[in-house]
């Protein structure tokens, strides 16, 4: 079986240059990628993982940690990352940090252990600071879904302040009065700022926030059930909920049936990630989208951009969310 030195001796060019050529990265003349072409070709040369790495000191790995491995949400995001890195040849390692610190950093570390080219972090846990320290070494990191100051060219964020902005004020603009909100666990920064959109639409309406109509969830459809069944246990009249992802949605879509209450005659409902199966509850459940398909995609192309030096693709790197009004919200 040829190997790459043969490859590099009959091409009359250097190991580097051949890996060049093996990996696709551009800086080589196209004489020069011709002669490793042909090489290759008459040798019958196939380029294995492990000859690339020892080429091009790569592994051509990407590590990934993101909060959980259940979920739309998430499913979403890995699919279009390994998509685009796939599509460039290059391989992803999952892990999940469960938001939790210490597994993040137990999580990132292994990563780092594999040699990975670069890390694409969805995490709540580690600081700021950590994050800023991190980003200061040898190898390139991304972060999605969230904005550190220091670092803002390796951050693909989300306006979520904004997404629950819009949320809250969708259902005042139909004549709402009286919201319910369940929300993620407020520690976590994506589900605070929502909170924080929430009471900015109340007041921009003339409208107190009302502590008794808020329930804290954990982001799982369970924690909907149990909110909306506080909810409407409390005996504080509201005609509307707005649900911090489409999961709890989901699980107060249930409960509020439970009671006898009819979506959206008797109460309106709004999610937030707009995930697939919004569009197949029954009514169709109103969301905020995220856009997380393209976070995801331009994650993997930062990656590529730093760490493999591919600048060939567009970058953005802020998002704005929107809202999908369906069938599951009406006037009052």
């Amino acid at each position: 079986m040829a190997t790459i030195y043969e490859v590099s001796k009959l091409a009359g060019v250097s190991l580097a240059t051949v890996s060049r050529v093996i990996n696709n990265i551009d800086k080589v003349k196209p004489a020069t990628r011709q002669k490793v072409l042909r090489a290759m070709e008459d040798l019958n040369y196939t380029p294995n993982s492990i000859a690339q790495s020892l080429a091009s000191r790569r592994s051509n790995s990407i590590g990934v940690l993101i909060p959980e491995l259940h979920g739309p949400f998430f499913g979403i995001m890995l699919s279009h990352i390994e998509s685009e890195l796939r599509d460039a040849g290059k391989h992803v390692m999952i892990m999940a940090g469960h938001s939790d610190e210490a597994k993040e950093k137990e999580s990132l570390e292994l990563l780092l252990s594999r040699n990975c080219d670069a890390l694409i972090l969805h995490v709540y846990s580690l600081t700021d600071e950590y994050l800023l320290n991190l980003s200061k070494g040898s190898v390139p990191i991304v972060l999605l879904n969230r904005l550190v100051a220091g670092m803002e060219d390796r951050c693909i964020s989300l306006d979520n302040e904004h997404g629950g902005y819009i949320a809250t004020k969708s259902l005042l603009e139909l004549g709402h009065k009286s919201l319910a909100y369940i929300s993620g666990p407020h520690w976590k920064v994506d589900s605070f700022k929502r909170i924080r959109g929430h009471k900015r639409a109340l007041a921009e309406f003339g409208l107190e926030f009302d502590q008794r109509l808020m329930f804290e969830g954990t982001f799982e459809e369970e924690s909907g059930k149990l909110g909306m069944e506080q909810l409407l246990q409390s005996g504080i009249p509201f005609t509307g909920v707005v649900c911090a992802n489409d999961e709890m949605a989901a699980g107060a879509y249930n409960t509020t049936r439970k009671h006898g209450l009819k979506i959206p005659d008797d109460m309106s409902i709004i999610g937030y990630d707009d995930v697939a199966f919004a569009r197949y509850l029954y009514p169709k459940l109103s969301s905020v989208t995220c856009h997380i398909d393209q976070m995801g995609l331009m994650a993997a192309r930062s990656v590529l951009k730093y760490a493999y030096e591919k600048d060939n693709a567009a970058i953005q790197k802020a998002f704005k969310p929107s809202v999908m009004l369906r069938a599951s919200v009406d006037k009052v």
